[in-house]
């Protein structure tokens, strides 16, 4: 496969290893002598996959941007573009959100890449290895959309260099019809449960076509196709959710996707994407941390009190998913750490680097830990919104939602109507805290304006498009309102 260079990004689409099945050696081939066999396209596919890594970024900066954690770092300066962010002072100049556009359409142009020549050859899985391609298409470009709305829009061809002369920004209500074209494509041809851990599955393109309809407020549609996935049997609570986050208990039954990582291939700062470790893991660690358990790290991302007191007394949950390092250090009198930029005292466990991993290269970008891209408790969240927000069936929404409740030791809520949608606004941010959806969960139901301190309604539901691709399609695109 030959290498290309992204038009608008001048990202060059590297082909790099990722975890388990994303192990392959990179390759240099033009389409006339690839794409003849199903290993061609199967290597293809694993370097579409590999792109799912890079967004760490998104998660971190999910939970940055929204009421529950703070930038953190060391200081008010490290890494500028996290902390305007979190101010809601971020400008189209920002490292990150080019990052962010960078990566998902180098993600993009990776499962197009495949798209591209998907009639060239027949091979007993074709169909299934087209239907992953196509659900990573709509993974990457409906992050697109959440992050900066009307993106251009390309179906089964690259974007190549030249196109910013012609290729326009498309509509975000006609890149979701095709998100949503391309999971209805997903679902019907990959299978229930897949060969080799990490591959997309029926039920991963279900529950992601039911979030992306729930997005767009469509309610009936989005019920039903969740509803699916609950009733498929394919997936379940985890009993101990004490273990839900530990890197020797992923890809477990309440997995629905995960992004895979391993620590075996690190990177550096000049190339964070390169990194195989799951790098917002070490951004979330103590600093200066000495002691059992955790290991050292940057000390972005730090929860609020806010956050920590969401939780309702007795529920088990709060301490899996918030580390109060105070509370960490009186039971550990050896614990030694530096307090950092907006220290309040908690860190994310869920994602916090942990001891006795390899984290070959560089201990803070190299960790393990996969991230839990959709779980279980989500899809049975979304589905009790979509029932009680659609009018649909709020007896329903009931169940879903206090079976949440149950795993975490809490009693069943017996509300109905906006007394419910509040009780599963609620255990979403509970539930999900420290895994990235939290800022758009505030947007879509227009929330964030009374819940993000700066937060300016009619500019910062959508993020700045960055000004470098704005000059490089020569100045012809709008910039998102606001900036």
């Amino acid at each position: 496969m030959r290498k290309t260079l992204f038009v608008l990004t001048s990202v060059l689409l590297v082909f790099a290893c990722s975890d388990d099945f994303v192990n392959v050696d990179s390759f240099d081939e033009d389409s006339e002598s690839f794409f003849n066999s199903e290993d061609d396209y199967q290597s293809a596919l694993i370097s579409a996959y590999d792109m799912l890594q890079s967004s760490y970024i998104n998660v971190m900066l999910g939970e940055i941007a929204s009421d529950n954690t703070l930038a953190g770092g060391e200081s008010a300066t490290d890494v500028p573009g996290i902390q305007e962010i979190d101010d809601m002072i971020h400008t189209p100049v920002n490292q990150q959100l080019r990052d962010i556009w960078s990566w998902m359409f180098a993600g993009v142009n990776r499962a197009n890449y495949i798209l591209e020549f998907k009639d060239k050859t027949d091979f007993a899985n074709r169909d299934i290895v087209i239907a992953e391609a196509t659900f990573l298409r709509a993974y990457y470009y409906f992050e697109l959309v959440k992050w900066f709305g009307d993106v251009p829009l390309a179906v089964d061809q690259r974007l190549l260099f030249g196109d910013q002369n012609i290729v326009e920004r498309t509509p975000q209500s006609e890149v979701y019809t095709q998100i949503e074209q391309d999971l209805l494509f997903a679902a019907n041809n990959l299978p229930l449960v897949q060969t080799e851990t990490g591959r997309a599955s029926k039920g991963a393109a279900q529950a992601l076509l039911g979030k992306v309809y729930l997005y767009q407020d469509k309610f009936t549609e989005s019920a039903s196709v969740l509803d699916e996935v609950i009733n498929s049997g394919t997936y379940d609570l985890l009993v101990d959710y004490s273990t839900m986050f530990e890197n020797d208990n992923e890809n477990n039954i309440e997995s629905v996707f995960e992004v895979q990582y391993t620590d075996i291939e690190g990177a550096g700062f000049g190339c964070l994407q390169c990194s195989e470790g799951n790098v917002a893991v070490g951004f979330n660690g103590i600093r200066n941390y000495s002691g059992p358990e955790f290991e050292s790290g940057f000390s972005f991302n730090v929860p609020t009190q806010e956050a920590f007191d969401a939780f309702e007394s007795g529920d088990i949950r709060r301490d899996v998913a918030i580390l109060d390092i105070e509370a960490w250090a009186i039971t550990n009198p050896d614990v030694s750490f530096v307090e950092g930029f907006e220290h309040t005292g908690y860190y994310n466990r869920k994602y916090i680097a942990r001891q006795g991993d390899l984290n070959t290269g560089d201990a803070n970008l190299t960790n393990p830990n996969n991230y839990r891209a959709i779980r279980f408790a989500d899809v049975l969240l979304m589905a009790a919104e979509a029932n009680n927000r659609g009018n649909i069936d709020d007896s329903k929404a009931q169940t879903y939602l206090n079976r949440v409740r149950n795993r975490a030791i809490l009693g069943n809520s017996s509300a109905t109507g906006q007394a419910l949608t509040e009780a599963i606004y609620q255990e979403r941010r509970v539930e999900l805290v420290g895994e990235g959806h939290r800022f758009f969960d505030l947007v879509r139901t227009g929330r964030a304006a009374t819940e993000i301190n700066g937060f300016q309604t009619g500019k910062h539901e959508l993020f700045p498009i960055p000004s470098i691709e704005i000059e490089l399609a020569g100045n012809r695109w709008e910039q998102n309102p606001g900036y």
